[in-house]
């Protein structure tokens, strides 16, 4: 709204107390400008080397002209200080895998016969190249042929070989086909209205709400495994947590419903602890407290977080089956003045970023040792810097105004600073929740292609598939070949119910590499 002249007050002091309103409310807006253009054209990027070279050019006092500072970041932990230089890439050149089919052609001369004297050449070498090649998906129909035996002898006793169960009784699909569409919509992200054209462009011509059925009823056959990789992450005492949204159609409405997926996840290979790398997706229809509750209520221990309100009711005295305590996330933490820099570009956040670098040059170095010797390290060497940082950020919050954006990050990070330095006093956590955060690009991928899921039902298919195909590739095991495999043996019957923990992707890893170790002997 507009002043006019004669609205303004006549006294001195109202008339800089006005001034000073005005001059607020500039910087709101100039800052709120600043991160619109940085999320529209500015870089995705938190690497400390990323945001502090770029802005270098500006003009930031005291830093203006000094060198850029090296990279020390859980994003380029290979550039951290004292990490020995990064290895040159493994690019497969010349190395293709040698469990691959070779399928041998060879190129004779034109002629056979001497250009000089039209004798006979005989073979006295040969030069081997190997190019990878590929066999196009080729879709075939396979018929069941189940042959009627009678005794000519008697008038009954036909013999026949009984039907072999099939996932979807009735259907047209084998059980692989109804893999390979599950994998590809939730492990590579193709949506299924694209799997439907490039089936129709090979002639066959199917409706997308048929592979949607398809979809489905793979869910209903591994949900039980579903429900038990859920259960062996909740078994370890920490594990992640993060949510992201997930569109939904609801019949009769024109908008779509903002669902969530909550994502649990366990990983102790950074210092080579028992908890495999899984991650479950659990769909609810809503964000709050009681969702996460309910996903939890039979977990006790510690839980990695961002700094989230919702979680802060999960902490409740006398809670059953037992506590939970809450640790947060440096990396959240680090973010609130990387967002700042970008648009401020001030030597204060520079500096708040230069210290929290210097933590994750640190935990660079103790990736992959023992959770002793992380401690020890991080005892030494981390609680010193973290407590330098926390009288830093006091320091600095004393001479700022409650509504500034600069004192609202610093009081974020006091508000948890206990959760945020847990890591400290424990070897086996880390120090933010990248790890929970890197599966959920992959839902981020999904929902960016498909846009939404057509019900609650789709979402909970989507969140069953994705989890376990999800946990596949963080275990290096093909999804379609597992897959493939568990449903074969799932529908045959070969697995019971109670033993279907060794169909969980990282058992499974170990017990396939096993009998491949058997046939080789």
């Amino acid at each position: 709204m507009s002043i006019r002249p004669d609205d303004l007050p006549r006294n001195v002091d109202d008339l800089q107390a006005l001034a000073l309103a005005q001059a607020a409310r500039i910087e709101v807006l100039e800052t709120s400008l600043k991160t619109l253009h940085a999320l529209i054209f500015g870089a995705r990027s938190e690497r400390k080397s990323v945001i502090l070279d770029n802005q270098m050019d500006l003009d930031l006092g005291d830093l203006a002209g000094a060198a850029p500072p090296p990279a020390a970041n859980d994003d380029d932990p290979s550039r951290a200080e004292g990490k020995r230089p990064r290895t040159s890439a493994n690019r497969n050149v010349g190395r293709l895998p040698n469990w691959l089919q070779r399928i041998e052609k060879v190129i004779e001369p034109h002629s056979k016969a001497c250009p000089c004297c039209s004798g006979q050449l005989h073979r006295i070498g040969e030069d081997v190249c190997e190019l990878l090649d590929v066999v196009p998906t080729v879709l075939r129909v396979l018929r069941l042929i189940r042959p009627k035996y009678a005794c000519r002898a008697c008038q009954e006793g036909v013999v026949q070989a009984p039907a072999p169960p099939r996932a979807l009784t009735g259907g047209m699909a084998t059980t692989r086909l109804m893999a390979q569409v599950a994998v590809a919509k939730f492990a590579w992200n193709l949506p299924l209205n694209r799997q439907a054209q490039m089936l129709a462009s090979q002639g066959v011509r199917l409706d997308r709400s048929t592979l949607a059925r398809w979809i489905k009823t793979v869910a209903w056959w591994v949900r039980p495994l579903y429900e038990r990789q859920l259960q062996a992450i909740h078994s370890h005492p920490r594990i992640f947590c993060d949510e992201t949204r997930m569109p939904v159609r609801r019949k009769g409405k024109k908008t779509t419903h903002t669902g969530q997926f909550w994502t649990h996840a366990s990983d102790d290979r950074p210092w080579n602890g028992p908890a495999p790398p899984a991650v479950v997706y659990v769909y609810a229809e809503g964000r709050g407290h009681k969702e996460i509750r309910w996903q939890l209520a039979g977990f006790h221990g510690l839980v990695q977080v961002d700094g989230y309100a919702g979680y802060n009711g999960l902490t409740g005295k006398g809670r059953q089956p037992g506590p939970i305590t809450l640790a947060f996330c440096l990396a959240h933490a680090r973010r609130k003045f990387t967002d700042l820099h970008k648009q401020t570009g001030s030597a204060f956040t520079a500096e708040v970023i230069e210290r929290f670098g210097k933590i994750y040059a640190i935990e660079a170095q103790i990736r992959d040792t023992s959770a002793a010797e992380r401690l020890a390290v991080r005892q030494a060497r981390s609680a010193p810097l973290m407590a330098e940082l926390k009288s830093f950020l006091e320091a600095q919050l004393s001479g700022l105004s409650n509504k500034a954006r600069t004192a609202k990050a610093i009081r974020y990070v006091l508000g948890h600073w206990s959760g945020l330095t847990l890591f400290l006093e424990d070897g086996r956590l880390e120090v933010d929740t990248n790890t929970v955060e890197r599966n959920m690009r992959t839902i981020a991928l999904g929902r960016r292609n498909s846009l939404f899921a057509g019900n609650d039902g789709g979402a909970e298919s989507w969140a069953v598939l994705a989890s376990l195909l999800s946990t596949c590739k963080l275990n290096e095991v093909d999804p379609f070949t597992w897959l493939d495999d568990v449903l074969e043996q799932m529908v045959s019957g070969e697995v019971k119910a109670c033993d279907l923990d060794r169909l969980l992707p990282w058992n499974w890893k170990v017990a396939r590499a096993a009998d491949k170790q058997a046939i080789a002997a």
